[in-house]
Formats: C-alpha cells, structure tokens, sequence
C-alpha cells in the first residue's frame, strides 16, 4: 500500500468521526462478513503470520459492507497495538493509516500514539 492510499484511507474515515462507538460495534456485530463466517462455521483457519491471514481475510473482507466502520472502530479502541487484520487492512498498514488517522483527529484519538 503507498503513501497516498494510507493517506486516503485515513480520509475516507472522517465521517464515522461524529458516529457514536456503540453505533460503529452494532454496525460491525450486525453486518460484518467475518461475524457471519464466525456464527456459520466458516471462519479460516488463522496462522498467527499476518501476510498468510491477509490472504485468508481479503476474500472475507472484500465483500463486507462495513469495512471503514470497522477500522474506525478498531482505531478507537485499540488504536495503534491491535494486532491481526482489521477493516481490509494487515497490521503494517493498518499502523501507517492510524497514524494519519490519529494526525487528522489532532492526536486526540482513544488509541493514542505508539
């Protein structure tokens, strides 16, 4: 991922920033992909190897429709240190989009810097 979709990514995040964090966790609970692989059965075998579960997850991912919700909300409650794949995006990334995450809400953020 470059520079300029980390940096996007971090933008297209704006409008969940009014959103309540219960709003965002119901949206994640009620519509997220890997909530109904989890409740069916279906949920992959993760190797703890962030590029083999990226792998694993896109497929996942790729058709959810709460992809942003979800990596607002991860952001929110655990900020920088959560590892694993969150919102589409492996752990590398995703530290590079919480950074610019963080720079654009004025480092007040619930997830703090690293």
């Amino acid at each position: 991922m470059s520079e300029e979709l980390f940096d996007q990514v971090a933008a297209e995040l704006d409008v969940f920033e009014p959103v309540p964090d219960e709003e965002l966790a119901d949206a994640v609970r009620r519509s997220g992909s890997c909530g109904w692989l989890n409740t069916s059965g279906d949920m992959p075998e993760w190797t703890g190897d962030d590029r083999a579960d990226r792998e694993l997850a896109a497929p996942i991912c790729a058709a959810c429709p709460v992809r942003r919700e979800c990596l607002e909300w991860e952001f929110r409650t655990h900020g920088y240190a959560q590892a694993g794949v969150w919102g589409a995006l492996a752990e590398d990334d995703r530290r590079a989009v919480f950074l610019r995450w963080l720079d654009r809400r004025d480092g007040t953020a619930n997830g703090g810097r690293p």
